[in-house]
């Protein structure tokens, strides 16, 4: 059966990296580190095989262009169910992407939202509907606290989750637009309020691919659904009947325990004084001792040019590639950026060679 499993695994994203777009899809990325990590761990030759073979994979991967695209059908996320079926005893590891909170801001956890009010009680997910999002969020009707898009049953719904519960103002997410089709993000969200999750942090009775909250805590799961009322609108896009649907909601007497005021057990929320936090212009990038780099966009060769000194003024190295992501990603592993804010800036000015690069403008390289 071990056996069995692993080429089943192998022969899902084998048939997902045919296809342009997984090579491109942070969902094939992300399945394909939580592989590399767990494979280690299983003794026999295929599993060491398949590790080879995915570490291959993982090297030709090409610059991830969309998180996920919500296929009907999702190689990486059928090789997942197979191997957590097939490995009952392993966890696979939480994905790269692993979610990054700043308990001083609201919302904690950042995505591409767009926060109205934080103290209104309705936060709202257009699901796969991402103009619908924007839409709703430059009509702004009362009571909207923050709007955006979830694509995936997963770290989409750790994402809500996290966001919600660290603000005791809101008491529903409505959940409109159009549900991703492979993943199923509305329908896992309702049943995640219906049925909670099972010792594996699974969504018990979701319809997803992989409807597993690596990144909450079963406490977070549980005053989510305490907390949080879901309002299914799932498949509506009508920006009148949101807005109504929201002003009603924000109006209502609702307790923030989701019941009429009269429950026995009252939940006790998270971060009860938030915080908005300004970013500050003045703050510059610190003085890297691993030294500086000068980025000079080669047109003729389609390369990105990166120099390397010491403070010395003396040339340590020469780093060239493609894309930006191919050249931060090795300066990084091999350790020659030592500063959070030199490494920030230099991917922000890598990003802008490789544009320069791709549209013809001409790049000038900011001072730090």
């Amino acid at each position: 059966m071990i056996v069995d499993a692993v080429q089943r695994i192998e022969q899902e994203l084998a048939g997902g990296l045919k296809l342009s777009k997984c090579q491109k899809c942070g969902c094939m990325q992300d399945a394909l580190h939580r592989l590399l990590l767990a494979l280690p761990h299983i003794d026999t030759d295929s599993a060491r095989a398949l590790q080879d073979t995915a570490t291959i994979w993982s090297q030709q991967m090409q610059p991830v262009k969309y998180a996920c695209l919500g296929c009907a059908y999702c190689y990486p996320a059928m090789a997942q169910n197979i191997f957590s079926a097939g490995y009952p005893q392993l966890n696979l590891p939480a994905a790269n992407c692993g979610l990054q909170t700043d308990n001083e801001t609201w919302p904690p956890v950042a995505g591409e939202y767009f926060v109205l009010s934080p103290s209104a009680p309705v936060a709202v997910s257009t699901l796969a509907s991402a103009d619908l999002a924007e839409a709703l969020a430059k009509r702004q009707p009362a009571g909207l606290s923050i709007v955006g898009k979830t694509e995936t049953e997963n770290i989409g719904i750790d994402k809500i989750i996290k966001n919600t519960t660290t603000n005791p103002a809101l008491r529903f997410l409505l959940i409109c637009g159009s549900d991703s089709l492979g993943h199923k993000t509305g329908q896992t969200l309702l049943a995640l309020v219906q049925n909670g999750v099972d010792d594996r942090r699974r969504v018990i009775g979701a319809p997803g691919k992989r409807p597993v909250l690596q990144n909450v805590t079963p406490d977070e799961v549980s005053q989510f659904c305490a907390q949080i009322e879901v309002v299914d609108m799932i498949g509506c896009t009508d920006l009148n009947e949101i807005s109504a649907s929201i002003s009603a909601l924000s109006a209502s007497p609702v307790s923030a325990c989701g019941c009429d005021g009269g429950c026995d057990n009252p939940v006790t929320l998270a971060n009860p004084a938030l915080k908005i936090k300004i970013a500050n212009p003045e703050i510059t990038v610190k003085l890297d001792k691993a030294g500086y780099f000068v980025i000079l966009p080669l047109a003729r060769q389609g390369l990105i040019n990166v120099e390397h000194y010491n403070y010395d003024n003396s040339l340590l190295r020469i780093i060239e590639g493609k894309t930006a992501r191919s050249i931060y990603l090795n300066i990084i592993e091999n350790g020659w950026v030592t500063e959070l804010s030199h490494a920030a800036y230099l991917g922000k000015e890598l990003a802008k060679a490789e544009l320069s690069l791709r549209h013809g403008f001409k790049y000038t390289q900011d001072g730090a």
